[in-house]
């Protein structure tokens, strides 16, 4: 199963680059091509959602706009993208 990666935002979130850096950085590394659906709207901002997950908290996605400071690491994303069973 490939998994799904959204990275949802608010418009002009000044963190997204920061965030976007990291997953494609990660992405590179465990050499998994897939594509990244950006979400922009009124949501907590950056949150990086891989497969329904919220990778800085391990559950589900938070609704609502907020600024995040909780950014999800490196390990993180790592472990969300390689925990996925890829066919």
């Amino acid at each position: 199963m490939t998994p799904t990666v959204e990275l949802w935002h608010v418009p002009d979130c000044p963190l997204i680059d920061r965030v976007r850096a990291t997953l494609h950085e990660c992405l590179r590394h465990t050499g998994i091509e897939i594509p990244v659906h950006e979400r922009q709207g009124a949501f907590p901002s950056p949150t990086l959602v891989i497969n329904g997950i919220d990778v800085a908290t391990g559950g589900p996605p938070s609704t609502g706009t907020c600024c995040r400071l909780d950014l999800p690491t490196h390990d993180q994303i790592h472990t969300a993208l390689t925990a996925t069973p890829r066919t």
